[in-house]
């Protein structure tokens, strides 16, 4: 078995290429197997699983995307039926919080009064 075939392998079969990246396997020892048991063997059946797993995941993300954009056409419907005077009066209060913090953050703290030992030689009754 020649590096091109084992090669064009690789290509039909990308989810080879992440064991590579993440150190599980090594391209040698991928060769080696290639070489030993060929494209057809059942060696390959665990990677291959996980590359029909990979497949089945991203039909599933295509259809929760169809999902999402029926989630957006209700959120654009409960925007149209939103009353915008309470809209405003709670974006006004949020302002009023955020400048009362930013107000207080922005106080300096009091000077901490550092301590000073009294001289040896001083009393108390002087």
């Amino acid at each position: 078995m020649s590096k091109e075939t084992f090669k064009g392998f690789v290509r039909n079969h990308p989810i080879l290429v992440s064991y590579v990246n993440r150190g599980e396997m090594t391209w040698q020892k991928f060769y080696e197997m290639y070489d030993m048991y060929g494209e057809n063997s059942v060696i390959w059946d665990p990677y291959q699983l996980q590359e029909k797993r990979k497949a089945e995941n991203t039909n599933q993300a295509s259809a929760s995307s169809v999902n999402e954009t029926a989630t957006f056409k209700d959120l654009l419907q409960f925007v149209k039926h939103m009353d915008l005077e309470t809209v405003r009066r709670g974006i006004d209060g949020v302002q009023k919080a955020i400048g009362l913090v930013q107000e207080l953050s922005n106080h300096k703290p009091v000077p901490e009064k550092r301590y000073e030992p009294r001289p040896m030689y001083k009393y108390f009754e002087d």
